[in-house]
């Protein structure tokens, strides 16, 4: 990874003091079991939020009574195995919470597929809470038909099925950064298409017409992180042109995700092996938004998961 993704605040650094007439700050944390809430939880709490899991509806009015989330921000977990819980009464309460005008309410859901969440409670031996006396797929299944009406009305949808934990982190330090600045913040991923696409990604660009340093047996084995590979990608008589085309179709885009209040955008370029064309050209696009001021991570998600192979 080139640039890392923006640090994660300790538990025990001191939320910013609140200024006059600024809203508190509420993140409502849903989704399916075996998605990842607990690890989203940890890493809001890590970011400075005071964080509850597993709360009963109900509750919800008085522990915003007794806390101030001006002074520090919330992250609370309900999810379906809340004794009360219902999708139509999470999202009642919601819309309630959002009318209020001292609060800033964002629902985020966290899904996953049904193959790696089935896999995930098997590894782990742990009973699905919609499956105590059926197979754990039968619960996923209940799961996700209880849960869509959440799905489809949530603020942010992460689903993690191809995302380690370092990535949801990242993903959640990048929509919910406490003292975040108001500048959109860009995270560029190059990936191979032939691994599938990532999830999480808000715009997909396919480099495959580019020439492939792929079919070259000496550069075959380097990568786009190579000058070698670079001066032949480079070299494709359409790549100036597309490249130009490329950002001045994003320069337009870029300051309206910021009006709209998206403050995360990740863009995904994608080739056959995700190892040289995209890598080279995401690192120019990175480069390139870094030249308009823009706070910008990066990764090589098929370099990333190689080297964690080869460690």
């Amino acid at each position: 990874m080139t640039l890392q993704p923006p640090p994660e605040s300790p538990n025990t650094a001191m939320p910013p003091t609140p200024s006059a007439g600024q809203h508190g700050r509420l993140v409502l944390v849903t989704g399916m079991s075996g998605a990842g809430m607990s690890v989203a939880l940890k890493a809001l709490e890590d970011l400075g939020y005071e964080a509850v899991d597993n709360l009963r509806l109900s509750l919800v009015p008085a522990l915003l009574e007794q806390a101030d989330p001006r002074k520090r921000p919330l992250a609370l977990v309900i999810d379906s195995r809340t004794r009360d819980f219902s999708a139509h009464a999470v999202l009642e309460q919601v819309e309630s919470l959002k009318a209020r005008d001292d609060l800033d309410v964002r629902l985020v859901f966290l899904d996953c597929g049904d193959e790696v969440l089935q896999r995930r409670f098997t590894e782990t031996r742990r009973r699905h809470p919609l499956a105590i006396d059926r197979p754990v797929p039968d619960g996923i299944q209940r799961e996700r038909a209880l849960l869509f009406p959440l799905k489809q009305e949530a603020d942010v949808t992460i689903d993690t099925t191809q995302l380690s934990i370092h990535d949801l982190r990242r993903l959640l330090a990048g929509n919910f950064q406490i003292d975040a600045q108001a500048a959109l913040q860009v995270f560029v991923t190059s990936f191979s298409f032939r691994l599938g696409l990532p999830r999480e990604a808000d715009l997909v660009f396919d480099v495959r017409f580019l020439t492939n340093p792929h079919y070259d047996p000496d550069l075959r084995p380097l990568t786009g992180l190579d000058p070698r590979v670079a001066a032949r990608v480079e070299g494709d008589p359409d790549f100036d042109a597309f490249f130009r085309h490329l950002t001045d179709l994003l320069q337009p885009l870029l300051p309206r995700y910021n009006q709209e209040g998206k403050s995360y955008l990740t863009i995904a370029v994608g080739c056959t092996g995700g190892r040289h064309r995209s890598v080279f050209v995401a690192e120019r696009l990175a480069a390139w938004l870094t030249g308009l001021g823009l706070k910008v991570g990066l990764s090589h998600r098929e370099l990333d998961r190689q080297s964690s192979r080869a460690g």
